[in-house]
């Protein structure tokens, strides 16, 4: 399953995602966690401290390896070079998978260890000084979109994506890889603004979002956030002791968080599963497919020098049956 985490800056999404994710490392599941936002925290979240989370290295900064062993012997792309960010699997490509080991895990995640087993964390990169004037951090999560639109998951395996702040994640189609999309939003009106924009341009593309309340300090706070988000609203999160001494580096052991907000990890977890009776892979290609003749036609070929659309492979579905060569 592919899970993201959205919200506005503060929100708390950095937080929840690893908590989710800390969640199924305790169940054995196995997951690979991916911060895909400019502000790198989500190792910090995970344990590491900083000499570690600085260590950990940047997919963009590996994105020719990417490219490479992402196009196989697909025939219908002539070099790596002619890669773009939103290109598409054909037949030929190679693709990833949650469980095994391959280049660009080798080259791009770590290791991490929490209780219950060990989780892969990828990370795009901080967007840097060097990068001012010459690149936007779009260009960062490029490499993670490649990625994912070149990954097979099946049940009981997650991939974890900790997004950007807001509603940027539209600049690309990135925010359509995902079987489940939880919006973190505080109670306040700044608080599910990112909601409402995220609700209303998600709706033409099929995107299954929820919405978990962060900072719920009582009936008020609830009521609120039931009044702005509706159905959508799956559960609430409130003040964490637990939390707290997580970000003061002395996380105590993942078996003692509090069980209210163990019972909401749960719910969230039951949720994403039951997304996957749903999974439409032919759409998912489909739209894989318009945002990259989209970027084509946009900026694309012209920075290529070729024609983009020509990479599409019109009988190619990715799905769990596909077999990639080795």
């Amino acid at each position: 399953m592919k899970i993201a985490f959205v919200g506005k800056g503060g929100s708390g999404k950095t937080t929840l995602s690893s908590l989710f994710i800390r969640h199924l490392a305790a169940a054995g599941a196995p997951v690979v966690a991916i911060d895909a936002d400019i502000n790198q925290h989500l190792g910090a979240a995970l344990g590491l401290d900083e000499a570690e989370s600085a260590e950990l290295p940047a997919m963009g900064e590996h994105l020719p390896l990417i490219k490479d062993y992402l196009r196989g012997s697909n025939p219908r792309i002539a070099s790596a070079e002619k890669m773009i960010k939103t290109t598409p699997p054909g037949e030929g490509s190679r693709l990833l998978r949650v469980r095994e080991d391959n280049p660009v895990y080798d080259a791009c995640a770590r290791p991490v260890e929490l209780d219950g087993g060990a989780v892969r964390l990828m990370v795009t990169g901080p967007f840097t000084d060097a990068d001012l004037g010459v690149a936007c951090y779009h260009s960062k999560t490029g490499a993670v979109e490649l990625c994912l639109n070149h990954l097979v998951d099946g049940p009981d395996e997650y991939v974890v994506v900790d997004m950007t702040a807001g509603s940027d994640s539209f600049a690309s189609g990135m925010f359509t890889r995902f079987d489940m999309t939880f919006l973190v939003a505080e109670p306040t009106r700044k608080g599910v603004s990112v909601y409402r924009q995220y609700k209303e341009y998600a709706r033409d593309f099929g995107v299954t979002l929820k919405v978990v309340g962060n900072k719920v300090q009582g009936p008020d706070d609830l009521d609120f956030l039931r009044e702005q988000a509706g159905d959508d609203l799956l559960v609430t999160v409130g003040h964490s002791d637990w939390v707290r001494a997580m970000e003061k580096g002395r996380p105590p052991r993942f078996d003692l968080l509090e069980e209210v907000n163990a019972r909401a990890l749960r719910a969230l977890r039951t949720a994403a599963d039951e997304t996957y009776g749903s999974r439409d892979w032919r759409r998912y290609t489909r739209q894989m497919v318009e945002f990259h003749q989209r970027n084509a036609r946009s900026w694309g070929n012209e920075r290529t020098g070729t024609d983009l659309a020509a990479q599409v492979d019109p009988g190619f579905v990715l799905g769990e049956e596909v077999v990639a060569p080795a």
